[in-house]
């Protein structure tokens, strides 16, 4: 009897994951979205998927949905992920996701383990690959006779450069709420044996420029908190750990600013049927209304010519006229800002995104220090799937097929950190071109 994948999510980073399980799993596949064109649209007619229609806040629906399959791939906003997880450890289902683990899907790992499942997370690519590349260098060093004394680890999605085509430098690749909602993030790390905390309101302006090989210049800030990947990695004896965003230069001082004007507000709202953006943003920043760009530049202290302010005008949100029926009436300065990114932010069908990772490490021997750089730079394909897509979707569906064949023995709540998982992954990545390139000096 075929295994059976229910897929919750088809979203930006589906595509290449429902096409290789389709391929190569030899399991039925039900793709189950809120939006059942989307679920459609991945399956493609194939004799075994199938599209069905869903809102995941419906409880009884889900449940029923995973109580019939024998894998769960949950690529729901990570807000949903506990959910799902809880019933997959009622109806004793497997599950994969590309996102962290927190706190309370951790705290599952005795039952989890208990039931003989496998909750397997982080398995994208950021993290996910990031995670598979690191170890694979590390346990590498460790068998030559040395030691990690220092990591530092970047990542970004941006458009590819013949298509950063848009004064931001930026295009969404995956969902435009989770990239604002990170943006508030603290983030912490460690330099020559300092720890250094980054609250959520300055993430921007903490942050330095990086040379990545065969890529270009970027802007990195911090990640979250990199700590407890010291752990992870088993590299107690680092004195610098780092985990960072790579984004095009010019994006911390403009995501700065948008923070400082207030447009990541979620709790006032206004009548967008009858309020234009630039009186949001006027109220906002208590100007007068009469010249919103001298408004703008008298509270950030820039010049009106300030390219921050051509940004703004770029994206529309100097208008005076209003968003008319396209935007809901009621909504705060939050939504706002993630409806105009999320329709002038966007790829079009010709175009392509690039997908960077790069790590750098310190190894110390008894006899000598190493520099070791690993390195990937994936790019999508124009008309075909993004680089994001590929490199967050494909990591998930290979350790989806290992765990329908019986190959992953681990049980309870898991990221890609052993060999038993990393090695086979990595292969079948590699198999795909997905590689990352290390230097050893």
């Amino acid at each position: 009897m075929s295994k059976k994948v229910l897929v919750l999510g088809a979203g930006f980073v589906a595509g290449p994951l429902v096409e290789y399980l389709l391929k190569n799993a030899g399991a039925k596949l039900t793709v189950a979205s809120r939006t059942l064109k989307k679920a459609e649209n991945l399956i493609k007619n194939h004799p075994n998927g199938k599209a069905v229609e869903v809102n995941a806040d419906d409880k009884n629906t889900t449940k029923k949905l995973i109580a019939k399959s024998d894998v769960v791939i949950s690529l729901l906003p990570w807000t949903y992920h506990l959910k799902v997880a809880k019933i997959c450890l009622e109806e004793k289902k497997h599950l994969v996701t590309t996102s962290y683990v927190k706190p309370e899907m951790a705290a599952l790992d005795t039952k989890v383990r208990q039931k003989g499942l496998i909750f397997l997370n982080e398995i994208g690519v950021d993290p996910g690959i990031d995670h598979m590349a690191a170890m694979k260098i590390i346990d590498g060093v460790k068998k030559r006779g040395g030691q990690i004394t220092s990591f530092y680890s970047y990542c970004g999605g941006l458009p590819a450069l013949e298509h950063n085509n848009n004064p931001l430098g930026y295009k969404f690749s995956w969902s435009p709420k989770g990239v604002m909602l990170a943006a508030s993030n603290d983030g912490k790390y460690m330099k020559d044996g300092t720890i250094i905390n980054i609250p959520g309101k300055d993430l921007f302006k903490h942050y330095w420029l990086i040379d990545v090989p065969g890529a270009g210049v970027f802007e990195a800030y911090v990640n979250r908190d990199a700590l407890p990947y010291i752990e992870y990695y088993n590299i107690g004896s680092v004195k610098g750990m780092y985990r960072g965003t790579l984004r095009n230069i010019g994006h911390c001082d403009t995501w700065d600013n948008l923070k400082k004007i207030g447009l990541f507000d979620m709790e006032k709202t206004w009548n967008f049927s009858n309020t234009p953006p630039a009186k949001v943003i006027a109220e906002l920043i208590k100007g007068n209304g009469k010249n919103i760009k001298e408004d703008i530049g008298k509270f950030l202290n820039i010049p009106v010519y300030s390219i921050f302010i051509k940004k703004l005008e770029w994206l529309g949100l100097l208008d005076k006229n209003t968003f008319g029926d396209e935007f809901k009436t009621k909504a705060t300065a939050f939504d706002m800002l993630e409806y105009v990114l999320e329709k002038k932010l966007v790829f079009k069908p010709y175009e392509a995104d690039l997908l960077i990772q790069h790590h750098e490490f310190t190894a110390e021997y008894p006899d000598k220090t190493e520099k070791i750089t690993s390195t990937m730079v994936e790019k999508g394909i124009v008309g075909g799937d993004s680089a994001m897509s590929r490199t967050v979707g494909l990591p998930a569906a290979i350790a989806t097929k290992m765990i329908l064949e019986g190959k992953i023995k681990l049980k309870g709540v898991l990221r890609p950190l052993v060999p038993e998982i990393y090695e086979p992954v990595l292969a079948g990545l590699e198999k795909m071109g997905i590689k990352l390139k290390e230097i050893i000096s």
